[in-house]
């Protein structure tokens, strides 16, 4: 081991064994005892009816609490207007009365949007009731009367909008400000049998025109989290906790138009689809929850955003399917840095994996993703501390379907697949310590020529947290392992990718062995760190992953053989002044070593961001990278050195409760020697001219110029020869959204990104010391007497003999693509919904020489898109 790498490990067990102290240290942050709200029954009373009034009787019953205090951004302060709260209970529900009052009522911000909008003037009820100090379900409702729910996890840390219960609320707006009145069946609400309930329990409310919050019991701004901070809510005696049944039967009807194809009948120019489902919650007891989807659709689902990866790794996407999203933070299992996890669902319905052979003369109609004939979620958390879930689905086989002259076959593509997951945490310690694990699945039927994917492959996990001196100060890790088994084709396949890279020619810690059936592997991270308490956070820990980790059947792994430790300290300035509302500065360091011990990265950064007392923001950041080395950029061959870079950021945007707002970035990027140059211009613009309408635009343009782009593998006789050039790359993206709001109930949305990246290749090279300092020795440029190009091929005359030693395609390219979302969204009936969905899509490859003006003009604008039509109706059956 190197004396760099000695030395970065002593000082992180110098941080951690100095940040440990304040183990024995007395807290900084003295604890108030909580505030206490009692809720009454409605008793011999008609319940409220849920009008915004707050004129029913049954009110009377229930004593008014206000006093409420500003959160953000002057913590610990009188807000600039008060509200106040009531609460009512029957047998079947929770009823709550809030009084938002209001001097000027002109300045009332009743935005209109779509639920879960979070936008405008609003108040929301956080219930706590497990009272486990970590989880929460949150109602929200604005002035408008839009509804807004989440499920809160993490100490507040994570939210969960996917989470959409059936619940009722109006508003109104009167003389004294506005109203919002609130019936929470207690079927949507989780708690356990007892005699009277204890629940955690905060009422917040944003000014929105102030970006302030209010809340009923105070959270200290240098506190961990905020729902181990909530009040508590009591009273509540005698109710039944509810089990939940709900049944969403739903029809949908498409229709597909697209460019006909002479000749070939796959693509006539339009399809008609009629397809229908089922969509169910079971409550087997108050705590846990059987989710059930068949044959789901997600047709007026959002398209992905356009990306395009030249390193050859995997684009990581984030799931947008409704049956997915929910409750997903029960399935999570981050257990290193970035995306990595072990449970990555996008697999489930993937794109099949197999590609039919054919004749130039036939036609092939391959499905663009498996079919999920069928899933099922178990998920829950109980009231002594059990967090639960189970995830079962089965994707169907998938087959091509061949055209040769009339004649038809079929070729399997993707084989019948089932996937399982399961998931257990445990609260102790009075809630400060959790210990937790998962496992997961994937088995395959293989059948046809699709024995390069894996029969089996499974992963397991434990994780643990524990958390001290009122949660201020925590500990925690995880560590993982994985076994994946298949034919020696899936193996070495596997072997071979660009996640392993067990073929590189310098690595004596790995080797390909194409006899392999199995392979096997492990990973893990350990930290700690402070989360509360004064002005200084900070983290410190260790991540590693094995060279044969593998998790990618249905987790999401980018890179093996990895060892990284980090350090990452911030100073948070929590007190407003007449300049800023918070401010705070940050520094990271981290360093990263493969599994034979090569010292590959070291990296330090300063961040700092501040939010003005005109709610105006900036944040920057500045780093340098003095070492870097890769294991990948050569595919294989041996390890890859950049030249030192150095790289910048600045962001600042405009206040986001004016009609208009905007946000302007600048990224840049440097390596020593011009080695690459990376950079990224970002404008952010946000637009409601009125109550029911708001416009979003997001447009990046990114060039970016490497001297050394890799571009493929080759022989120059017995020598293996790894080809590089300069690349001129420049991508633009510019993503539309708008949203209407005829009324909370009714809406039209519409996204819409088109997408260009066009590379152009010179001056190609060769490694000749693919680790050397100095850029000239680290390839060789071939001369112009040693390359010609003709009819889209490279040819390159080494050794100048007069003979063509090897050939390069011509990897020039231009992507363009635009997707679409229209969606017309109507809630007739709570928790009952109709979608009119039209999508447009254009992908294909353009002239690289054409201007990125011109590529938008001739092959998105000029070309004839593959359109859908559909419509879907869903009834929800509630008891």
């Amino acid at each position: 081991m190197s004396l760099t790498s000695r030395v970065a490990i002593a000082t992180f067990f110098i941080f951690f064994l100095f940040t440990s102290l304040p183990l024995t240290a007395q807290d900084s942050l003295q604890v108030a005892p909580p505030r206490v709200y009692t809720a009454m029954a409605v008793g011999n009373s008609t319940p409220p009816v849920i009008d915004g009034l707050l004129t029913d009787d049954a009110w009377k019953n229930a004593e008014w609490a206000g006093d409420f205090i500003e959160w953000l951004p002057d913590e610990n302060t009188p807000p600039d207007e008060q509200s106040k709260f009531r609460i009512l209970y029957d047998q079947k529900n929770l009823y709550v009365a809030i009084r938002c009052f209001e001097t000027d009522t002109e300045k009332i911000d009743a935005r209109l949007s779509r639920r879960d909008g979070f936008v405008g003037d609003r108040v929301g009820v956080v219930i706590d009731s497990y009272n486990d100090k970590r989880t929460a379900f949150t109602f929200v409702v604005n002035a408008a009367g839009v509804k807004g729910d989440e499920f809160i996890s993490d100490n507040g840390n994570n939210s969960d909008d996917s989470w959409n219960p059936i619940w009722y609320t109006d508003t109104n707006i009167d003389e004294e400000g506005w109203t919002a009145e609130m019936r929470i069946p207690l079927s949507q609400i989780k708690f356990g049998k007892a005699d009277e309930q204890v629940w955690g329990l905060q009422v917040a409310r944003m000014i929105f025109r102030e970006n302030q919050w209010s809340v009923w019991d105070r959270i200290p701004r240098e506190a961990p989290g905020w729902v181990s901070e909530f009040g508590e809510l009591r009273g509540l005696k005698n109710i039944e906790p509810q089990k939940q049944l709900e049944i969403q039967p739903f029809m949908v009807t498409q229709w597909d138009t697209y460019p006909e194809e002479t000749g070939n009948p796959f693509r006539d120019g339009s399809d008609v689809l009629l397809n229908g489902g089922l969509d169910a919650k079971i409550g087997i007891t108050n705590d846990l929850t059987l989710d059930l989807t068949v044959n789901p659709d997600f047709g007026q689902v959002d398209a992905d955003p356009g990306a395009i990866a030249l390193d050859g790794f995997q684009i990581f996407f984030q799931e947008r399917r409704p049956f997915f999203v929910e409750n997903k933070n029960i399935f999570d299992f981050e257990f290193a840095n970035g995306n990595d996890n072990l449970f990555y669902s996008r697999r489930i319905g993937r794109n099949p994996a197999g590609f039919p052979d054919i004749a130039s003369d036939e036609f092939v109609d391959v499905p663009n993703n498996s079919t999920i004939l069928g899933a099922a979620k178990f998920s829950g958390k109980t009231k002594n501390g059990w967090s639960i879930g189970v995830l079962e689905s089965v994707t169907g086989k998938m087959n091509a379907e061949i055209d040769s002259n009339g004649d038809r076959r079929e070729e399997i593509v993707e084989p019948l697949t089932n996937y399982a997951v399961i998931r257990a945490q445990k609260d102790f310690n009075e809630r400060n310590t959790f210990i937790g694990g998962m496992f997961t699945s994937t088995n395959r039927k293989i059948e046809g020529d699709l024995d390069f994917l894996h029969t089996s492959a499974y992963t397991g996990g434990i994780d643990f947290r524990h958390m001290w001196k009122n949660r201020n100060y925590f500990i925690d890790g995880n560590i993982i392992a994985s076994h994946v088994s298949g034919s020696e084709e899936s193996i070495l396949r596997t072997q071979e990718s660009l996640t392993h890279l067990f073929q590189r020619t310098d690595a004596g810690h790995v080797e390909v062995d194409p006899t392999r059936t199995s392979l096997t592997g492990t990973a893990g991270r350990i930290s700690h760190g402070k989360d509360g308490g004064g002005n200084w956070r900070y983290e410190g820990g260790f991540i590693w992953r094995s060279p044969e980790l593998e998790l990618n059947d249905i987790g999401f792994l980018r890179q093996t053989d990895e060892i990284i430790q980090y350090v990452d300290v911030n100073y948070l300035w929590l007190k407003p002044t007449s300049l800023y509302r918070s401010f705070r500065i940050g520094a990271e360091q981290f360093s990263s070593y493969d599994f034979e011990g090569n010292y590959n990265r070291i990296q330090y950064e300063l961040e700092a961001e501040m939010s003005y007392q005109n709610r105006w923001f900036t944040e920057v950041g500045f780093g340098h990278k003095p070492r870097i080395f890769s294991n990948t950029v050569l595919r294989g061959g041996p390890r890859w050195r950049w030249s030192d870079e150095n790289f910048a950021y600045l962001f600042f945007g405009s206040d986001r409760s004016k009609k208009f707002f905007f946000t302007l970035g600048y990224v840049r990027s440097q390596a020593r020697q011009d080695n690459f140059t990376f950079q990224r211009y970002v404008v952010r613009l946000g637009f409601q001219p009125f109550d029911a309408f708001n416009l979003s635009i997001n447009a990046s343009y990114r060039p970016n110029v490497n001297k050394t782009q890799y571009v493929t593998e080759t022989a120059f006789g017995a020598d293996p020869r790894y080809i590089m050039a300069d690349i001129d790359q420049k991508t633009i993206s510019t993503a539309v959204r708008f949203n209407y709001s005829i009324n909370p109930n009714l809406s039209v949305q519409f996204y819409g990104e088109p997408f260009i990246s066009r590379g152009i290749y010179s001056n190609f090279n060769y490694v000749n010391n693919s680790i050397a300092e100095d850029l000239n020795e680290r390839t060789t440029l071939l001369e112009s007497n040693q390359i010609a190009f003709a009819d889209g091929t490279y040819s390159v005359d080494e050794d100048i003999d007069g003979n063509i030693d090897y050939t390069i395609d011509d990897p020039d390219f231009s992507f363009v693509q635009f997707r679409s979302n229209l969606v017309a969204r109507w809630e007739y009936i709570p928790g009952s919904e109709i979608f009119l969905v039209w999508s447009r899509g254009v992908t294909g490859f353009g002239d690289p020489l054409d201007t990125l003006g011109r590529s938008l003009d001739e092959q998105i604008l000029g070309e004839e898109a593959d359109d859908t039509f559909l419509i879907k109706v869903t009834y929800r059956f509630v008891r």
